[in-house]
């Protein structure tokens, strides 16, 4: 795309930049977004052309040639992966005589995580990415393209440049102060303090927990997540979206931003979870276990995430996609937001009017799970 502004072009993949340059529009504070961990899906042979998901990052090159905005965008064959469901719109669009894919995705891979999407240096530039999207659309004959898990702030952007707006929601813990766990649980009522209390002690019965970060991590504890995270995404996903060296990769580029907490019985790790660590968050993102133990999830997914937020001083522990189940534990709920560009202008108002019934049932379903919170009702 050109104009008299600016010039985009598109890139074989992220591996292409410098981690330098990449960063530099990215920044330091979301780990999803460094060059290290989008690299780190293309050469592990996980986010690929042969996987359905072709790295077309978009950059737009300032006065020194180095970019000063890059957008991470993908070439879709399909729509797994992506956790904001749009199967019905590809086979409406398709029973109408319309071809939907391929399509354009600018998102993290495999990544239900709300971040910055449009990675510009200066606002300005925010607006020519999304165009840049736009052209790649037109130019190529795709169907649409969607932005997924956008940050809050970018909401505006998209809708200025006429995209359309789809809103769900995830349950995100808070972190309102506390100074320990058993502060938290005093914010809760008599009823949930001691459900948690009680499962707490079930699942870590004749078990040991620990977590893993930095140095700490070998290639051992890998092989051993590896195993949990093969029969986990085997039973939810039908195969496992991320390959064994994606994992290696993660530890060795990434290790001071990895918590692996893993349940230990008798010095061998049945179950573990994994965590990225941001700026102001901790993202928890795979599971899985050899033994079934009841209440062992709700252990290592959030109340140890919890316990590691409040040692750190994180934020909030953002526990990814889905799960009622998190609201009685004291996760809440929290919008998420998605952007779409509908090439054909029938089947965009079609989409639009989808969008704005939904919408409104998003809202009511997000106020009504508020009111089902464990927190003491104050006031």
């Amino acid at each position: 795309m050109s104009g008299e502004a600016v010039v985009a072009r598109i890139a074989q993949g992220v591996a292409d930049f410098s981690a330098e340059d990449w960063d530099r529009c990215a920044g330091s504070d979301d780990p999803f977004l460094s060059h290290a961990f989008l690299s780190a899906l293309e050469e592990s042979g996980s986010a690929v052309l042969e996987t359905g998901w072709q790295p077309v990052p978009i950059a737009i090159d300032g006065p020194d040639g180095r970019p000063d905005a890059v957008l991470p965008a993908y070439v879709k064959s399909h729509s797994q992966g992506e956790y904001v469901f749009d199967h019905a719109w590809a086979d409406a669009f398709e029973r109408a005589g319309g071809r939907y894919y391929p399509k354009l995705q600018i998102a993290v891979p495999f990544t239900p995580v709300p971040g910055r999407r449009l990675l510009a240096r200066a606002a300005p530039l925010a607006p020519a990415l999304i165009a840049a999207a736009e052209r790649i659309v037109e130019a190529n004959h795709l169907s649409s393209a969607h932005a997924t898990f956008i940050h809050g702030d970018e909401v505006a952007v998209f809708e200025r440049a006429g995209w359309l707006i789809r809103e769900d929601n995830q349950f995100h813990w808070h972190n309102d102060g506390y100074r320990s766990f058993d502060d938290f649980l005093a914010s809760l009522t008599s009823r949930k303090r001691k459900a948690i209390r009680k499962e707490r002690a079930a699942a870590s019965q004749g078990l040991e927990i620990v977590h893993l970060t930095g140095d700490d991590l070998t290639e051992t504890h890998w092989d051993a997540f590896w195993t949990f995270y093969q029969d986990t995404g085997a039973r939810k996903w039908g195969r496992p979206y991320l390959t064994r060296p994606f994992f290696s990769l993660l530890g060795e580029r990434l290790a001071d931003k990895v918590l692996l907490v893993f349940a230990l019985r008798d010095g061998i790790p049945i179950a573990g979870a994994l965590n990225l660590i941001g700026a102001e968050a901790l993202y928890g993102r795979y599971w899985g276990c050899t033994e079934d133990v009841p209440h062992l999830h709700f252990e290592l997914c959030y109340y140890q995430a919890i316990d590691f937020a409040i040692a750190r001083g994180l934020h909030r522990v953002e526990a990814g996609a889905q799960g009622g189940h998190k609201l009685a534990r004291g996760y809440r709920p929290v919008p998420t937001w998605s952007a779409h560009y509908i090439a054909n202008p029938g089947f965009r108002r079609a989409v639009a009017d989808y969008l704005a019934a939904e919408r409104a049932a998003v809202a009511r379903e997000i106020e009504a799970m508020d009111e089902l919170t464990p927190f003491r009702k104050t006031g």
